[in-house]
């Protein structure tokens, strides 16, 4: 995009300076909210909007101070409201009474989060995860069984595949479930301490079934993790069923409306028949059978049910971040502070350059977000509605959820925390909502999935893509492949590329940022990157190829790190692709030209988080590496006129934000104070400043 606003000197200010935009900037371009907000709802607006009109609604919010009792029956009793109303049903068979619509499911369920988290999630077990388990693993028989009662809430459920000992390591469980021909039984183990299930939402006091992950052993042969359905309390008493036992993990760092516990089984007997067996069959007589040749194939596909949460955890902590930043940016543009050369006069907490620094480059990535999100919104809704389910689309879905679901939920953490203490001690109250919002969302970043396992899966399939290249290669094109690398490493490290770089920028800096503006090559820089890093990887574990299965693990574990900084920047360069996209499709003149700031500070933001990256590998030079945030200051300049709309088109109604905050109470007092100083001094009475006397004297 070609950068046509006006050019301001090239400076970095001191950090509580305020800085206000030029007149210019503000009169260049104009963002039409309206249009930016249709975008932000992605491929399912009217949903997200009938789900917002439920959030609205006063008896599905978060209320502070209850008791740990008081607070898991409220939430139980939301999910009972909102099973009558049907807000549950998009993702279930039309048969039952849904309408099989599985992206605009995760689209409303996404929205709650404004809402109530705790709604949100523990809505996630019972539906998302419970009930979701039994549709996608079982068959006709299980789904005529079960889901109506799952549904409808008549039974409460549970999702028992974590285990203490073994938690994102699912294929490792203890669990075991014996077959037994003689009765026609599963028996269901837990052998020993840490194989109990723990960390389950609603085990602790509500479910009466669960969903039970276990090592299928039939006629002396483990087949592997399997998905058995699982009466775990009377209905009527509450009370744990004979051979079953748990415990409550009480008081959490948030979610406290999710009654979280731990099941264990002492040879537990259910029906062969509640195997959910679309992916793994057992006869009267113990004869094994499965759709899926490979074991570890078929683990993975039936471990796909875990998919969707991820999806949902990426758009619910999208909407926080957007939340949080709401909040912070439209108190910032309140609140004052410190004396201007107007009498009378105090700063607007937004003019300053730091809080722009804190809060803006938060806000694009946020932005970012949305649309990355609605591309993986439409890839599980391809899949999952079985228009586009083949073992490829499954694999990349996964793959980019995988990639996606970190980057959004540490995104999450950093900018509640970032908007918090931009709001001060305002923003540390309760009832402004950070606080709560952030403690709840702790737990996003080690739940469907922990961040950094699943940054590892993302970076085995880099690797695997990466040595698909080499397939039925010949020794001439592997010899030539290495010179080009080598060729490669010697023009970016070897200075020829950063003497090309020097000699255009000596022009100055606006010469040294202009090729960084162009996205082809800031579409160069962040997949040369990915490629780069994993290219190394590939060349030091294909060094002990032939070694033993020990030395090949060591030398995995020596680059791991490295691997998870490959999928971070695969998944970055996801982001940064989905903005891209999105901003190619604007028209609207002042739109796409405040969105391309954004998206451009999006994109040198990460080039200065990776900057020493580059700078190493001579990929950007000193003197760009410079202009990098030299630029960034000015976009963050660019950007303040418009930073109120870009919040707005966030779409939020008061009903959702419910801070006092950002409800423009803090303009009314700046206000009513401005006013009764200018009164005082229009008076005549106002007492005079000891400091003027002394310059009198």
């Amino acid at each position: 995009m070609v950068d046509t606003a006006p050019r301001t000197e090239e400076r970095i200010l001191p950090r509580d300076t305020p800085v206000q935009a030029s007149a210019s900037a503000q009169d260049a371009a104009k963002l039409d909210v309206a249009l930016v907000e249709r975008m932000l709802r992605g491929s399912y607006p009217e949903v997200r909007l009938q789900a917002r009109e439920v959030a609205k609604d006063p008896q599905f919010h978060k209320v502070d101070g209850l008791s740990l009792d008081e607070q898991r029956e409220r939430t139980l009793a939301q999910m009972r409201v909102q099973a009558e109303q049907g807000f549950q049903l998009r993702a279930f068979p039309k048969r039952l009474g849904g309408f099989e619509e599985a992206g605009s499911n995760l689209a409303a369920f996404e929205e709650l989060v404004t809402a109530d988290p705790s709604l949100q999630i523990k809505g996630g077990v019972q539906w998302g995860l419970f009930a979701a388990a039994v549709l996608h693993l079982g068959t006709a028989s299980h789904h005529d069984r079960f889901l109506p009662d799952a549904i409808s809430l008549k039974v409460p459920g549970a999702f028992a595949m974590t285990e203490t000992g073994h938690g994102s390591d699912v294929a490792a469980i203890g669990t075991t479930a014996n077959y037994d021909p003689a009765a026609e039984e599963f028996v269901i183990d837990t052998p020993f301490r840490a194989a109990w299930k723990d960390y389950l939402g609603n085990a602790a006091k509500h479910a009466t079934a669960a969903t039970v992950f276990a090592q299928l052993i039939t006629n002396g042969v483990n087949h592997g993790v399997h998905c058995f359905y699982v009466p775990i309390r009377d209905p009527e008493t509450g009370e744990f069923l004979p051979g079953i036992g748990g415990e409550d993990d009480g008081h959490k760092g948030g979610l406290n409306g999710v009654d979280n516990g731990r099941l264990h089984f002492d040879h537990v007997r259910i029906p062969r028949e509640n195997l959910l067996n679309r992916y793994g069959d057992v006869a009267a007589d113990g004869t094994y059978t499965s759709p899926i040749g490979s074991p570890g194939r078929r683990f993975f596909t039936m471990l796909g049910t875990l998919v969707q949460g991820r999806v949902s955890l990426d758009g619910a902590s999208t909407i926080a971040s957007a939340l949080g930043l709401f909040i912070a940016l439209t108190y910032a543009s309140e609140r004052r502070q410190f004396a201007t050369a107007t009498p009378g006069q105090e700063h607007v907490l937004l003019d300053y350059q730091r809080h722009q620094r804190r809060l803006l480059p938060l806000l694009a990535q946020t932005y970012a977000q949305y649309f990355s999100h609605d591309r993986v919104l439409n890839a599980f809704d391809d899949v999952f509605s079985g228009r586009a389910d083949t073992d490829e689309n499954r694999q990349n879905l996964e793959t980019l959820a995988a990639a996606l679901k970190p980057l959004s939920t540490w995104h999450a953490l950093d900018t509640l925390q970032e908007a918090r203490e931009a709001c001060g001690g305002s923003g540390f109250l309760a009832e402004n909502r950070l606080v709560g919002l952030r403690a709840d969302l702790d737990i996003y970043v080690t739940f469907e999935g922990d961040n950094n396992v699943l940054l590892q899966l993302v970076g085995k399939r880099l690797l695997t893509d990466y040595a698909k290249q080499f397939k039925g290669a010949t020794t001439t094109d592997l010899a030539r492949f290495a010179a080009a690398q080598v060729a490669g490493r010697a023009y970016n490290e070897g200075g020829i590329r950063r003497v090309g770089q020097n000699l255009r920028d000596l022009a100055g800096v606006g010469s040294s940022i202009d090729a960084l503006k162009d996205h082809e090559t800031q579409r160069a820089l962040l997949q040369d990157r990915v490629d780069t890093i994993v290219a190394g990887i590939g060349a030091e574990l294909n060094k002990v190829r032939r070694a033993t299965a020990a030395e090949q693990e060591a030398a995995f574990n020596d680059h791991q790190d490295e691997l998870i900084d490959a999928a971070k920047a695969w998944g970055e360069l996801q982001q940064w692709q989905a903005f891209t996209d999105a901003l190619d499709t604007v028209t609207d003149a002042g739109t796409k030209e405040v969105l391309g700031w954004l998206h451009s500070l999006f994109t040198f933001s990460l080039f200065e988080k990776h900057l020493s990256w580059y700078l190493i590998h001579g990929r950007i030079s000193a003197r760009r590496g410079h202009a990098v945030t030299s630029y960034s200051y000015r976009l963050l300049e660019r950007l303040r006129p418009h930073t109120l709309d870009l919040v707005a088109a966030f779409g939020f109604a008061p009903e959702h934000v419910r801070a006092p905050i950002a409800s423009g109470a803090e303009g009314i007092r700046q206000a009513e104070a401005i006013a009764h100083y200018a009164a005082l001094r229009a008076s005549g009475e106002a007492p005079i400043d000891e400091k003027s006397l002394k310059k009198r004297a």
